[in-house]
């Protein structure tokens, strides 16, 4: 007899699995209903609470002014000036070399030394260069004798063509034979200074004044004037140049500036404020390289230190002009906008209005005002965190600007008695002391009296 499975039970067994899956998922949802009802109602209570704080620490202490400092613009010429980066050239740059062949004998220098011009750098053996002047010399004194000789015997031919003893053209031959011994003894002549110059550059020559660099050769060595290291080279150092670059925008500024006289250029030290030596522009290259848009200069400096070497990279400033009687302010008083550059001005009653300002131009320190401050005006230049138009502020002094700690202080440790700081309303705060204990009466962890901030450890 075969088996008939009994499909009412296998669809109510279905049913149950079903109903029990919906059933779970519905305590889910109902826990994660009820667990995000519990955050919100926290999170609307954490709320309330900080904003009924807040409410009581506005009611009581209402309308306070914002500590600040200030100052007063100034009426000041300023120059104007053009940044650029540049490298240190050497004036001038020869690497002194032999114009004969022959074995160096003497080195008459130091690696490092100051040369001048005209000094004996290094001997080459003058020995076969000696014997062909010599050579010379006595070929021209022979010719010289010989010509005599010629010259004795022109007079003769010609006493003798004069009383008809001898013939005419014996003399006049005799004539052009002298003028041909007095052109061969011009010749010796031109031996003779070739043979001097090339005995004399045995002794190498340094062709300038400036500093020697390392000796390329050795005493001993047999040196040719086809080498191309040379002897040694000889950089002028005093004075140097700079050639540095601009932007091809700057071209007509720094043209119009250099037609009504000479242009300073200030160096800057590894620092870059020193500024460590001073020299004037001498020249402008005639082309802007395609490649990087800018412009060549080159200016000259005295170099009196030594402080520029060749090669060193350096940062360049050019002055192209000065602004006379300008307003200038410190920098950190022009604020930017979204409708542009502004500075806030302290009035009456210490109410700060914002006003817009133009700048002309500024740097790390001071800022150039072309418009809106006038001399009498006072400019906020710290504390702008809390500061808005129509705020009330009060003006501290110069030594009141916090200074940082050189070094982190030891933890635990207690302040000297009586350190104690003022807050922006001249009210003096102690600083808790070790164990969180408040100085000047104040209780562990809570706020001192009168509404004062907490004092911090």
């Amino acid at each position: 007899m075969l088996f008939k499975p009994d499909l009412n039970g296998t669809a109510k067994a279905a049913g149950d699995r079903v109903a029990r899956v919906a059933s779970r998922a519905r305590r889910r949802t109902v826990s994660i209903a009820i667990t995000l009802l519990i955050l919100g109602g926290l999170g609307y209570i954490a709320w309330t609470s900080l904003q009924q704080k807040q409410a009581a620490n506005r009611a009581a202490r209402p309308d306070l002014p914002v500590p600040v400092l200030a100052a007063t613009p100034q009426i000041k010429d300023v120059p104007v000036y053009l940044d650029g980066v540049g490298a240190v050239r050497a004036l001038n740059t020869v690497t002194v070399r032999s114009q004969v062949d022959g074995k160096l004998i003497a080195v008459n220098f130091t690696e490092g030394q100051d040369v001048k011009k005209g000094d004996v750098l290094g001997e080459i053996d003058p020995v076969i260069y000696k014997a062909q002047y010599d050579q010379a010399v006595a070929k021209k004194a022979q010719d010289e004798a010989q010509l005599a000789n010629q010259r004795l015997d022109l007079v003769r031919y010609q006493q003798l063509a004069a009383s008809n003893a001898g013939s005419k053209q014996q003399y006049d031959t005799q004539k052009a034979v002298i003028a041909q011994q007095e052109a061969l003894v011009n010749s010796d002549q031109a031996q003779i200074d070739n043979a001097g110059a090339t005995l004399g550059y045995t002794k190498i020559i340094a062709p300038l004044s400036g500093r020697a660099g390392l000796r390329q050769v050795d005493q001993g060595n047999i040196i040719h004037a086809s080498d191309t290291t040379g002897l040694v080279i000889v950089t002028q150092l005093q004075p140097i140049a700079v050639q540095f670059s601009l932007p091809q925008q700057q071209i007509v500024r720094v043209n119009a500036a250099s037609g009504k006289g000479a242009l300073a250029v200030d160096v800057f030290g590894n620092d870059g404020i020193t500024v460590i030596d001073s020299g004037t522009l001498k020249g402008i290259d005639n082309q802007v390289d395609p490649t990087t848009g800018t412009l060549k200069l080159k200016a000259e400096f005295p170099n009196a230190s030594f402080q520029l070497w060749p090669g060193q990279f350096v940062n360049v400033r050019l002055k192209v002009d000065t602004l006379s009687q300008a307003i200038v302010v410190p920098t950190s008083a022009v604020q930017r906008g979204p409708a542009g550059t502004f500075s806030y001005v302290i009035g009456d009653g210490d109410i700060v209005t914002a006003k817009p300002v133009m700048v002309t131009q500024q740097n790390e320190t001071e800022a150039v005002i072309a418009s809106g401050l006038t001399p009498s005006d006072r400019v906020v230049t710290t504390g702008f965190a809390n500061l808005s138009d129509g705020a009330k502020v009060i003006v501290g002094k110069v030594e009141q600007t916090p200074a940082a700690d050189l070094a982190p202080r030891k933890k635990g440790s207690r302040p000297p008695q009586g350190d104690q700081v003022k807050d922006g309303k001249g009210e003096r705060r102690g600083k808790k002391a070790e164990g969180g204990q408040a100085e000047g009466g104040a209780a562990q962890g809570g706020e001192q009296s009168g509404g004062g901030a907490k004092s911090q450890p």
